[in-house]
């Protein structure tokens, strides 16, 4: 049966077959609140299984926060709330910025799709099943948590350690 399926090219690899065409984006910011790329991240809270969600917004061009937001869930609806307020303080312009997500659930909900749409505000999301999903959002976030470490650490340590 193979050997009749290979004669007629029926018969082939999957991983031979080629993927769905997703470009890289490329974006690139000349000017302040030209590109924003935000981002949700899961910190440990203060009791066992208590966690905490950091919400943050993120000029790419100054790597400036122009908008965070710390929360108990992760939602769409306080994804929405939080890049409505961050446009209307920063007085965006239709047509004036691009928002760049990962493939987050909150950042591909119907809610935060349509408040872009009625803001006039472009969309771009990070390729799927790539490891560097963020990179505008993401390296904030580890320096965030690494400093966050060294923090407690100096706060845990004894008086004698803790340098001066």
């Amino acid at each position: 049966m193979y050997r009749l399926l290979h004669h007629v090219r029926e018969r082939t690899r999957r991983r031979d077959h080629p993927r769905q065409g997703y470009r890289k984006p490329e974006l690139l910011a000349k000017r302040p609140n030209q590109l924003w790329s935000w981002d949700i991240t899961k910190r440990k809270g203060p009791a066992t299984w208590t966690y905490f969600y950091r919400y943050v917004i993120t000029d790419v061009y100054s790597r400036s926060v122009v908008g965070w937001m710390l929360a108990m869930r992760e939602r769409a609806e306080l994804a929405e709330a939080l890049i409505a307020e961050t446009c209307a303080r920063e007085g965006i312009a239709p047509g004036q910025l691009t928002v760049h997500a990962d493939q987050g659930s909150a950042m591909r909900a119907k809610q935060v799709a349509q408040l872009l749409v009625d803001l006039e505000v472009a969309k771009s999301h990070s390729r799927p099943h790539m490891s560097n999903n963020n990179p505008f959002s993401a390296a904030p976030f580890k320096t965030a948590k690494y400093r966050m470490r060294c923090f407690q650490d100096v706060v845990n340590a004894p008086c004698s350690a803790v340098p001066r």
